[in-house]
């Protein structure tokens, strides 16, 4: 456990015994790796695209997709001029839907045009870089989240459009079907790390 983890953990500890209970044998690394390539701006395309083809599916199916999607790149990483210039048609033979298909290409169109400016994205507040990201035909709120949460590793971030989340916090603080507000009055005390809290209720659903 790194110096960082055990300060989080300790913050839960002090603010929120409940989910620090949950946490107690979840391992941050499984689920956030350290990269500096995610800090990258080139890498955001890859990052985003994985995202919209993984959307509604199982990890084991989206894995599957988002393999054969990457070998129409000769295996090599998400271009953009490649991506732009393929037909929906190649991409559903791929495994993606037609709206994913259309998805994929809007965030390379935005891309190469410079309607979103990836670049500045790591010195951009969350709720910006959300904005920036919800202009692109096909990116939402959540896939927005989670760009935030496991590509730029931003600590404070939850998912209130996240059914998973929904059902591990009915799950762990015995609420059912708790609404936004009741929610929010819990989460609220996880600033600066919502983040972890976030993953840990992910956790507690397969375990």
């Amino acid at each position: 456990m790194t110096l960082t983890h055990q300060a989080i953990r300790r913050h839960f500890q002090k603010v929120d015994p409940i989910i620090h209970k949950a946490m107690e044998n979840l391992n941050f690394n499984d689920w956030i790796k350290p990269s500096k390539s995610k800090q990258n701006p080139k890498e955001f395309l890859v990052h985003l695209t994985r995202e919209i083809i993984g959307q509604q599916l199982s990890g084991k199916a989206a894995n599957t997709i988002y393999s054969r999607f990457i070998s129409l790149f000769k295996y090599q990483k998400v271009d953009p001029k490649i991506l732009i210039k393929m037909s929906d048609q190649e991409l559903r033979d791929a495994g993606l839907s037609w709206a994913k298909a259309s998805y994929v290409k809007n965030i390379a169109q935005s891309y190469l045009d410079g309607s979103v400016e990836f670049d500045k994205f790591p010195t951009l507040s969350d709720e910006k870089i959300i904005e920036e990201l919800t202009t692109i035909k096909g990116v939402g709120p959540w896939t927005a989240e989670m760009f935030l949460i496991f590509t730029l590793g931003r600590e404070d971030v939850f998912s209130y459009g996240d059914l998973g989340l929904k059902k591990g916090f009915a799950k762990l603080y015995q609420k059912e079907n708790p609404t936004k507000s009741q929610i929010e009055r819990v989460i609220k005390k996880w600033t600066p790390y919502k983040s972890y809290g976030t993953i840990t209720l992910w956790y507690i659903l397969d375990n």
